[in-house]
C-alpha cells in the first residue's frame, strides 16, 4: 500500500464505519514518501473524535511516525481516551506510545496504532457500550 492508497482507505473507512455519523477533513497531504491526515468525527453515540497522523514510507511499508487520536464526549469537555506518541512519559513501558484514559494524568503504555486500528477499536467499544 502506498501513501495515496492509505489515505483513500482511511476515507473509505470513515464513510463506511457504523461508528461514524459525520466527519470533516481538516488537513490531508499525500507525497511519494510521506503523508498526513487529520479529521474531526462525530460518532454515533454522540461522542467526538479527532484523528491526526503523520506517516512515511520506509522499506516499502507505511510506518506511523507521529499520531494523536483524541476521543471525547459530545461537547468536548471530558476526555475518554487519547492515544499519542509525544515523548513526555519516558518511564512508561513501550515509550513513547501511550494512552490517556479519562484524565490527562491517568496514562498507560500502549502499542503504536494507526487511524484504521483506532477506528476499529472505537467501533468495538461503542458496540460493547450499547450492549450493556
Amino acid at each position: 500500500m502506498n501513501v495515496r492508497q492509505y489515505i483513500m482507505e482511511i476515507k473509505a473507512k470513515l464513510v463506511a464505519s457504523p461508528a461514524v455519523t459525520s466527519f470533516s477533513i481538516v488537513a490531508e497531504q499525500a507525497l511519494e514518501d510521506r503523508g498526513y491526515f487529520r479529521a474531526r468525527l462525530s460518532l454515533n453515540n454522540g461522542d467526538f473524535l479527532e484523528i491526526a497522523e503523520y506517516f512515511i514510507m520506509a522499506d516499502f511499508q507505511l510506518k506511523t511516525e507521529r499520531y494523536r487520536y483524541q476521543w471525547m464526549n459530545s461537547n468536548q469537555t471530558q476526555l475518554i481516551k487519547r492515544w499519542d506518541n509525544v515523548p513526555h512519559f519516558p518511564n512508561l513501558d513501550n515509550f513513547p506510545h501511550h494512552v490517556h484514559i479519562i484524565k490527562e494524568d491517568n496514562v498507560e503504555p500502549f502499542q503504536s496504532q494507526n487511524i484504521l486500528q483506532v477506528l476499529a477499536f472505537i467501533e468495538q467499544e461503542i458496540i460493547r457500550q450499547s450492549d450493556v
